[in-house]
């Protein structure tokens, strides 16, 4: 049995249980067959070469971890420019944040290659190698070129738009023939499936050969979700630690009189951050018995803080909150506590199961692990509501959960009060089933799915372009 070889823009050490679910299911898979995981290792060379970068080789029990660093041209273009100022918004629907500049793709195309470079120096003729992500979406066209026939697979962590706007994308052609060059793409959703197959009917000169088949540009292609899960175990066990106890014996000490709802996430304008605050805002206008009783504790942890736009949201949250809090605060209760801060990861068990109400309503989001982290960590005798947008990833398969569309503030507001009131025996019955379904389908249940098709899919090992 050949390596798995794992390719993403940042590495974590497997190891450590701070590296979180992702890393420790895909850290079990290397540790398994020797494997190689390959990346950028963080660093920024200022006056360095583009297209040039040292490779740094290291050892994490049996994974070999190797990284490549970049120049500042290179990540300014590659990272700042296309992949978070082009690929970002517009795979999450935002055209009005993304910066066209025809100059990011040059700089793209050349981190791509210069990885291409360093990897195919360190691979086996019978690894397997798994790429990840917006970043690196013609990384095997480039190793296809260099003669490299290993089995090839890339995964969308991200949503993938419909074709009207993904067709905004500059070189968008070129960046969907490279997906041609793996012999897997994994995405989300099954509606990022169909998005995938009405671009490939409408702009691709591409035979349809069934459901997940696709033939265009001399390779076969198989499209499939995976929707990604949480190591359900690994976060329940992190929610019996000290830490994670200690957080929830606090919060329910500091609001034993109050109703908690919780809101944890980056910075982000994809996260619906206002909206969700407007709608708390109509929460206390429209139904005032929540005044001096319900308390949303908001977490935006700090995202991209060179990025105009971010700088913008975050002004926007602290004005929101603070209006609110100037509005309907009293001297004993505060209803917003916005916190601009990261919280630690072993804590956020306890912060999860104190919360009466868990409000994940991104605007749009590829899966979102908040929800199933927060289902993971309830009480089932007294569980708390999810209240979820239907434009999460994550909404087709938590179907128990409280859908909401985000951008109708008044209804998602009418939502919160019916989850703040629903009834124990209802809770129970919605988090049974909702934890039945991210036990089902786990972060070990993606991965295995997803080697499995890959290792079924029939390997085309021809060159890109």
């Amino acid at each position: 049995m050949g390596r798995l070889v794992v390719v993403s823009n940042r590495l974590a050490d497997p190891r450590k249980t701070a590296s979180g679910g992702l890393a420790v299911a895909l850290g079990q898979a290397l540790e398994a067959s020797g494997g190689l995981w390959f990346g950028w290792s963080g660093h920024v060379v200022q006056d360095g070469t583009p297209g040039e970068g040292e490779l740094h080789l290291s050892q994490a029990g049996r994974v070999q971890l190797a990284t490549v660093d970049l120049s500042r041209e290179d990540h300014d273009s590659y990272y700042l420019g296309y992949s978070n100022g082009v690929l970002w918004p517009v795979f999450h629907y935002r055209l009005d944040l993304a910066d066209f500049d025809a100059g990011f793709i040059g700089g793209y195309r050349r981190v791509n290659q210069l990885f291409a470079r360093k990897l195919a120096g360190l691979l086996r003729p019978d690894d397997t190698i798994w790429v990840h992500d917006y970043h690196l979406i013609p990384l095997a066209a480039e190793l296809r070129a260099m003669g490299c026939q290993q089995r090839m697979g890339f995964f969308l962590h991200i949503p993938l738009p419909p074709p009207l706007l993904l067709a905004a994308v500059p070189e968008h052609e070129w960046l969907m023939r490279s997906l041609f060059s793996y012999d897997l793409l994994g995405l989300q959703s099954e509606a990022d499936v169909a998005h995938f197959s009405r671009y490939v009917g409408t702009e691709t000169p591409a035979d349809i050969l069934g459901e997940h088949e696709f033939r265009a540009f001399g390779n076969t292609l198989q499209v499939q979700a995976f929707p990604i899960g949480i190591d359900v175990d690994e976060f329940t066990a992190l929610g019996r630690g000290r830490d994670a106890q200690e957080m929830f014996d606090q919060m329910r000490s500091e609001y034993s009189r109050r109703r908690l709802l919780l809101g944890v996430e980056r910075l982000d304008y994809s996260k619906g951050l206002p909206q969700r605050l407007k709608a708390f805002r109509q929460l206390l206008q429209h139904y005032p018995e929540n005044v001096g009783s319900a308390t949303l504790i908001q977490i935006a942890s700090p995202s991209r803080e060179s990025v105009d736009a971010y700088a913008t949201l975050r002004q926007e949250l602290e004005s929101l909150s603070g209006a609110i809090n100037g509005d309907f605060g009293q001297l004993d209760w505060m209803p917003v506590r916005y916190i601009h801060r990261t919280v630690m990861r072993k804590r956020l068990p306890g912060l999860y199961r104190a919360a009466a109400v868990a409000l994940v309503t991104p605007l749009r989001d590829g899966m979102n692990l908040v929800a199933k982290e927060f289902i993971a960590a309830q009480d089932p005798d007294d569980p708390g509501v999810l209240v979820l947008s239907r434009f999460a990833g994550a909404a087709e398969q938590l179907r128990e959960a409280l859908l909401v569309n985000p951008y109708d503030t008044s209804r998602t507001a009418e939502t919160i009060q019916r989850a703040l009131h629903m009834p124990l025996e209802e809770r129970q019955g919605r988090h049974q089933a909702l934890l039945a379904r991210i036990k089902e389908r786990d972060v070990h249940w993606w991965r295995e799915s997803y080697l499995q098709a890959l290792a079924r899919a029939p390997a085309s090992g021809a060159p890109g372009s």
